[in-house]
Formats: structure tokens, C-alpha cells, sequence
């Protein structure tokens, strides 16, 4: 599920933009490429693409791909699902058609919850990125 900008009224105009086109994208956007997309929209600097992003970040309703550089609009929103945690998040991403699925596994959560808990680590995020090849890449 994505998000449309109508059901989240609190967003500036650039942030409405931004999530626009990463809602619209069939794969992972960088802020350079959401720049050149938003160009006749009036974004002309990376620092309008750039706070934007660190405020969709923010809300919940972005994901950056730390090792792609890149960002995905979510597909599990928070409260979608009462009691889901959507703090943790998992990726994974076709290293060969560039395809990125969004999972939330809930044993892994709550695996890493303890974790935390147990060694007194307060986590603001957490984001796992699985590589390899997606069904339709990989050698029959």
C-alpha cells in the first residue's frame, strides 16, 4: 500500500512532491534523480530534495536503502497493522533487475527487540538490507 498525498495534509509542498514521485517509481529513487524529476515543478537545489526526504524519513512514509544511497516510499505505513512494529524494517534487493521488496518479519522484531532490551540499547531504526537475486533472476 502507498500513501497519496490527500491522507497526509501536514506535508509541505516540496515533501508532497518528493513523495509523489517516489510513490509513482517502480524501483528505489536517488536525490539527484527526484531533483532532475521535480525540476519543472520548481525544485532546483539537492537541499530541497534533501530536507524533504529527511522529513518523509521522519514520518515514516520513506525508506532509505543505505547501500543503494537511494530511497522507497513505504509499503507498510504505520498503522496499518495495530501493534506491528514498523521501526524495523527489511529489504530485499535484486542485485541483477534492481528490484526491491519491503517485508516486516515479526520474529525477527521481536528477536532484535529483546536484544536491545537485555544489552539496554534504545534503537530509534532499524533497516536490513538482504542482496542477491529475486526469483525471476536467479539461475533455474
Amino acid at each position: 500500500m502507498t500513501h497519496d498525498t490527500e491522507s497526509t495534509p501536514d506535508l509541505t509542498r516540496n515533501q508532497a512532491l518528493v513523495f509523489g514521485a517516489l510513490s509513482g517509481a517502480e524501483g528505489p529513487l536517488s536525490a539527484y534523480t527526484i531533483l532532475d524529476q521535480l525540476r519543472d515543478d520548481g525544485l532546483r537545489a539537492p537541499l530541497q530534495v534533501y530536507r524533504a526526504l529527511d522529513k518523509l524519513v521522519e514520518f515514516g512514509l520513506v525508506h532509505r536503502l543505505e547501500s543503494l544511497n537511494a530511497f522507497v516510499a513505504c509499503n507498510h505505513p504505520a498503522g496499518d497493522a495495530p501493534g506491528e512494529s514498523h521501526g524495523t524494517v527489511a529489504f530485499a534487493i535484486c542485485e541483477e533487475c534492481g528490484g526491491v521488496t519491503e517485508f516486516a518479519e515479526q520474529d525477527v522484531v521481536k528477536r532484535l527487540q529483546g536484544w536491545a532490551r537485555t544489552e539496554g540499547f534504545h534503537a530509534t531504526s532499524t533497516v536490513i538490507e538482504l542482496r542477491g537475486l529475486c526469483e525471476s533472476c536467479a539461475p533455474a
